[in-house]
């Protein structure tokens, strides 16, 4: 399978998705849209759109923005497999219908989701624990869009996740592909972002001293794609 990953910023690159794609013998590209003009990327079956510190609403300050949305659409009609995380999320929650807004507070670290009854009856999320501790940077969010069905949820997040066109196209508001070294960069280029004070904002000292939790977060993202990939099947 042909994977292609949209990157918006230098420091957020797909993770431990790499290693899933390895592992299966899956050929990966990327464009990284925050370097040049945003370009077709040619010919791939699953599209990867990662996250970034911008809103989707600032097209005027980011021009590649509307052009990218374009290009998600096209994907989801043309019967690729979308991924979004995060912002990758709120970008395929946008195209679909649905509304991005700023969340009631941010939310940044290792903190529990629990699946809905959606996700934990879906193919796709269905093999991933009904309760478990992921990676959150965020303070953005987005409502359901019309036709998808919510899978995960959050006590400061209540839609995390949505699942549409039968598995086929998924959002993830927090961060499975997350490995040490990735979000060691995120900190360190985000930093700002970690004020002290918020309810649901961790520093990136407690955030990275967990480091047993990342590879758990791994294997369940490689489930979950395993049955992404699947959906080209028909299975």
């Amino acid at each position: 399978m042909r994977i292609h990953y949209l990157q918006h910023v230098p420091y957020e690159g797909i993770g431990a998705i790499a290693e899933w794609a390895a592992a299966r013998g899956h050929q990966v590209s990327g464009t990284p849209v925050y370097a040049r003009e945003f370009l077709h990327p040619g010919e791939f079956e699953m599209l990867v759109v990662m996250g970034g510190p911008m809103s989707i609403h600032q097209e005027r300050e980011y021009p590649w923005l509307a052009e990218e949305k374009r290009f998600i659409r096209a994907a989801i009609d043309e019967g690729k497999l979308v991924l979004g995380i995060c912002l990758g999320a709120q970008l395929v929650a946008d195209v679909l219908g649905g509304q991005v807004v700023k969340g009631a507070q941010p939310e940044i670290g290792w903190y529990p989701v629990d699946l809905t009854e959606n996700g934990r009856t879906s193919v796709v999320f269905g093999a991933l624990p009904e309760r478990f501790d992921t990676l959150h940077w965020h303070g953005d969010t987005f409502t359901i869009p019309p036709g998808a069905q919510r899978t995960a949820s959050s006590a400061c997040t209540p839609n995390q996740a949505f699942e549409s066109h039968g598995g086929r196209v998924v959002g993830l508001q927090f961060h499975m592909e997350a490995t040490p070294a990735s979000w060691a960069a995120l900190s360190r280029e985000a930093a700002e972002e970690l004020s002290p004070g918020g309810e649901w904002i961790s520093s990136a000292e407690e955030m990275l001293s967990k480091r047993a939790l990342f590879e758990p977060n791994n294997r369940m993202l490689f489930s979950l794609l395993d049955a992404m990939e699947m959906r080209t099947l028909g299975v």
